[in-house]
């Protein structure tokens, strides 16, 4: 057994993870830290018991969440952001506390295999985080920051909850290389090259991005300026997708539309490109109509709808040539604390930021899925909004729609309320790997910035900039074919939990573990001559 750890240079370890951590993630972009990161927070953990792993997973969770999550303070202060930050952190604080728990236990007995408990408990924190409290925040999973890794490619098996398992397998692998090279040297080696073998196979799962094509544009119409006011001039926000979509049939007639190989079939605008209800409102009815006019091809609009009374609603909607009233989606999955304020009276005790949210959003209860038809043939246009992109479930339950299968994933967002900050770059790294997942075209289109087209591999082309008015026309691949992660489902994750689940028992049930300790041969003589 190694020797313990002082616990002052374990919790410079924690912390130090928790750093690497953040860096692995938009905008620095250090993937590759990221198990650096697992492995790390793991050999200070892997035996410290539950209390002190909880304390040590807690300054890994504020040194990472603080940070990453800087965004949600920008313009609401300090104090929901340092309650998110601490949130997220706990669920971190009690994955360490699992590790350190069964490490204790069990490894006198299991020795090295005790180590299986790291990655099993990633995922199953995670699982925690995404869903509770109030439906979870699922943000800067290990997964998220990996869309330039070799394997993010787990995702067209395993999930998101794959890549996360296969992050911190690598972590944990590194560790282990570490722990037995004062061992046994060959096995530390054996170890060290299954892993480089691990990553070069997952980087040699090249997702399929083969399909027929169709040609799809996005408007990012941009605002008058950042930040909770940023559609304080509602009309501008919306005049600036209008004319965004002018521009667009310009280019479709110009000199462009001589390159696109297949005539545009849909316009895509982003979540929030009318917070003036279009339904309701005549003038922004008629700006719509505008636009639409000038395309001549659907339009998928961005809105917020006053009803149902005394609620509100944030939709899309699908404008046809001809008049006829928009099909809809309604957001599934609200954003809390964002788009309604769940015991409005008790949190209004911590901050008076609450009460910016006037209305609170209703939530949908039935999937989005628009019929577009192109002259290669009909496909679907599955709507996403803004945080639901983060969320597994909704996004399995969207591309899986029986009878939708060739589908295209829209992801409507709205990034004027976080600034020029990472939270934009995170979202996007997130649809990279839902394309990847769901081996899908994704059209990721921000009122803001970043936008940009997506393949199914995870490439990216038209990648617009931050707060800027901006367009884009791609030909993007429309697939069938369902992935692996689509036809497992949640089981993956699931199995996991249940895994975890069960070393805890044995743990429990094994009673306190004895650390034995290697004699100092120094000291023995010593003693022997006293």
């Amino acid at each position: 057994m190694p020797p313990r750890i002082p616990y002052a240079v374990s919790v410079l370890g924690a912390l130090v993870a928790g750093v690497l951590l953040w860096l692995a993630f938009p905008t620095h972009n250090l993937w590759w830290l990221a198990p650096v990161a697992v492995g790390l927070l793991g050999g200070v953990t892997i035996d410290v018991g539950g209390r002190r792993g909880f304390l040590l997973g807690l300054v890994a969770g504020w040194a990472f969440f603080v940070p990453v999550l800087s965004w949600s303070g920008v313009y609401v202060g300090k104090v929901p952001w340092f309650a998110l930050a601490t949130l997220e952190a706990l669920y971190l604080a009690l994955m360490c506390a699992v590790v350190g728990f069964v490490g204790r236990r069990l490894r006198p007995r299991w020795g090295d295999s005790v180590y299986a408990v790291i990655p099993l408990a990633w995922v199953a924190q995670e699982l925690a985080r995404g869903t509770t409290p109030f439906g979870g925040f699922p943000w800067a999973r290990l997964a998220f920051s990996q869309a330039d890794s070799p394997l993010a490619n787990v995702a067209q098996m395993f999930g998101a909850p794959g890549v996360t398992f296969a992050v911190a397998i690598v972590g944990t692998q590194m560790l282990m290389a570490l722990d037995i090279v004062r061992r046994h040297r060959l096995q530390a080696l054996a170890i060290a090259a299954t892993t480089i073998v691990w990553v070069a196979f997952a980087g040699l799962l090249d997702p399929p991005v083969d399909g027929r094509r169709v040609t799809v544009a996005m408007v990012q119409g941009n605002v008058p300026r950042p930040g909770l006011d940023f559609n304080a001039e509602r009309r501008a926000v919306l005049d600036n997708h209008v004319r965004g979509t002018e521009l667009v049939a310009e280019k479709v007639k110009g000199e462009l539309g001589e390159r696109i190989l297949e005539p545009l079939s849909l316009v895509v605008w982003p979540e929030n490109s009318s917070d003036i209800d279009p339904i309701r409102n005549p003038d922004a009815a008629a700006q719509v109509q505008r636009a639409l006019s000038a395309v001549g091809v659907p339009v998928i609009v961005g809105a917020v709808l006053q009803e149902p009374q005394p609620d509100v609603s944030n939709v899309s909607l699908l404008y046809r040539p001809g008049g006829a009233e928009p099909e809809r989606y309604v957001k599934n999955h609200p954003v809390p604390f964002a788009e309604y304020i769940p015991y409005r009276s008790f949190f209004r005790n911590f901050s008076d930021k609450v009460d910016l949210v006037t209305k609170d959003f209703a939530k949908g209860t039935e999937l989005g899925a628009f019929r577009v038809d192109a002259p290669s043939g009909a496909y679907w246009a599955l709507p996403t909004i803004c945080f639901e992109v983060a969320y597994d479930g909704l996004m399995r339950d969207s591309v899986t729609q029986p009878g939708k299968d060739a589908g295209l994933i829209l992801v409507q967002t709205n990034n004027a309320t976080f600034g020029y900050t990472a939270e934009s770059e995170q979202q996007f790294a997130i649809s990279r790997i839902r394309a990847i997942e769901h081996g899908r075209s994704v059209a990721h289109v921000s009122t803001v910035g970043v936008s940009g087209f997506i393949a199914p591999d995870g490439t990216v082309t038209g990648k617009t900039g931050l707060f800027t008015a901006e367009q884009r026309i791609g030909s993007v691949a429309i697939r069938t074919d369902r992935t692996l992660a689509d036809r497992l489902g949640p089981w993956p994750e699931w199995l996991a939990l249940g895994a975890l689940l069960g070393v805890v028992l044995v743990a429990a049930g094994r009673g306190r573990g004895v650390r034995v300790e290697r004699p100092d041969p120094e000291q023995t003589t010593k003693d022997h001559v006293d």
